[in-house]
């Protein structure tokens, strides 16, 4: 019979993996939407209207592409063993503890 090894699923992603990607996304709409006002006083408002949509619709599969690439390489498949299990886990996932209020 084969042995098999169980393995644990760890996912290292932080707010600040994305943080970058996030900033130049927002730059990329405030200069369209920029783009977008300076053509509203031209004689067809409509080509402001065409000039976001466009720069949105044309920035979307990057940003997501971005986020998923960034997702894929912070997951992990670690060997579980059973022996060490909670010292692994404590190891590789790192302990955040809870804000709490105070009055």
């Amino acid at each position: 019979m084969i042995n098999m090894q169980k393995y644990r699923f760890v996912c290292t992603l932080t707010f600040g993996d994305i943080y970058g990607q996030i900033i130049v996304w927002l730059v990329t709409i405030t200069l369209s939407l920029a783009s977008a006002l300076a053509l509203m006083g031209a004689t067809k408002p409509v080509y402001a209207l065409v000039t976001v949509g466009l720069i949105v619709l044309l920035s979307l599969p990057f940003l997501l592409f971005a986020f998923v690439t960034t997702l894929l390489n912070h997951i992990e498949l670690l060997p579980f063993e059973a022996a060490t299990k909670k010292d692994a886990m404590s190891r590789s996932i790192p302990q955040n503890t809870p804000l709490e209020a105070t009055s």
